[in-house]
C-alpha cells in the first residue's frame, strides 16, 4: 500500500485505539470548540463528513437542539461502526459516504461540519465543492486543520522519535497528511476553487493535550492512526519497538509521570 493510500487506512485495532486513546488527547476540546462555534449558526440540518468515531457528533447531539436532525458520514465504515456502538444522547443518523461524492441533494443541509478531516482529502478543491453544493443558501462550512507540527508538541517529538529509530526510512504519516495542510492562503485558495465566493474567517486555537503518562500518549498515537501501518511496514523494529522509543522521548521531554503538551489547530468558517 502507498503511503497516500494508507493514509486513510482506519481499520482493524485503530478505530478503538483511536477512540479510547487519542480522542481525549487531541480531539476532545476542538471538538467543544467546533461545537460551539456551530451551536451560534442556529442550524436545523447538519451533515458531518469525516465524523471518525464520533467525537464532534455526540458533542452535537448533546449540545444542538432536539429539533435539529443530524447526518455524520465517513469514508470508513470501522470508523462509523465505533461510533454507533459508542452511541449518542439522542438519534443520529450515520451513513458511509465519500465526501467528494456525497449522496444528498443540493441545498440538503444549513451546515456542514468537519473536525480534522479535510486534510485527508485527495482532491481537495472537488470536496469543498460537494460541500458546497450539499449546502443551502447562506449556509455555514466549518472545519478545523491541525497547524504545523512544530506547534503540536507530542506529534513532533514522536516523529522525531521514530525518525531516529528509523533513519532510512522515517515514518512521515503525522507531518505529511494530519499537520500537512495548515497553510491558510491555500485553504482559503481552495475554497475559491470549490466555489465559496466569499473569503473564510479563520481562528487559531491552541489548547492542551493531556495523559496520564508518557506511554498512553506514545500508544495513541502510534497505534492508534494509520501511523501504526507505517511503523509496522518497516524493517527493523516492531510496533512494540516503536511505542517504546517514543515513550522515552516523551518522558524525556514532558516528564515521567502525567504529561502536558501544546497542541494548536485553525478553525475556518466560510458561507456559501
Amino acid at each position: 500500500m502507498d503511503a497516500k493510500a494508507s493514509d486513510t487506512a482506519f481499520g482493524g485495532a485503530i478505530p478503538d485505539l483511536y477512540d479510547r486513546l487519542l480522542v481525549p488527547l487531541i480531539f476532545e476540546p476542538y471538538a467543544i470548540d467546533l461545537v460551539d462555534r456551530l451551536a451560534l449558526a442556529h442550524s436545523a440540518r447538519v451533515l458531518e463528513v469525516a465524523a471518525g468515531t464520533g467525537v464532534v457528533t455526540r458533542r452535537m447531539a448533546s449540545r444542538l437542539p432536539a429539533s435539529t436532525s443530524i447526518v455524520a458520514t465517513d469514508l470508513n465504515q470501522a470508523m462509523l461502526d465505533r461510533a454507533a456502538a459508542v452511541g449518542t444522547e439522542r438519534p443520529v443518523q450515520w451513513r458511509q459516504a465519500d465526501a467528494a461524492k456525497l449522496p444528498f441533494g443540493d441545498g440538503a443541509f444549513d451546515a456542514v461540519v468537519c473536525q480534522f478531516g479535510v486534510m485527508f482529502y485527495p482532491d481537495k478543491a472537488a470536496a469543498f465543492a460537494e460541500a458546497r453544493r450539499v449546502l443551502a443558501p447562506g449556509g455555514t462550512f466549518l472545519f478545523n486543520v491541525w497547524d504545523r507540527i512544530e506547534d503540536n508538541e507530542f506529534t513532533d517529538t514522536v516523529t522525531k522519535a521514530l525518525a531516529a529509530l528509523f533513519p532510512d526510512d522515517p515514518p512521515r504519516f503525522m507531518a505529511r497528511t494530519p499537520h500537512g495542510y495548515h497553510d491558510l492562503a491555500r485553504i482559503a485558495a481552495d475554497l475559491k476553487l470549490g466555489g465559496f465566493a466569499t473569503p473564510p474567517s479563520t481562528h487559531t486555537v491552541a489548547a492542551r493535550s493531556r495523559a496520564a503518562s508518557a506511554r498512553l500518549a506514545a500508544m495513541a498515537l502510534c497505534t492508534g492512526t494509520p501511523l501504526r501501518g507505517e511503523i509496522e511496514a518497516r524493517h527493523g523494529a516492531s510496533l512494540e519497538a516503536a511505542c517504546a522509543a517514543a515513550t522515552v522521548a516523551l518522558a524525556a521531554r514532558f516528564g515521567d509521570g502525567a504529561v502536558d503538551g501544546r497542541i494548536q489547530a485553525h478553525v475556518v468558517a466560510v458561507e456559501a
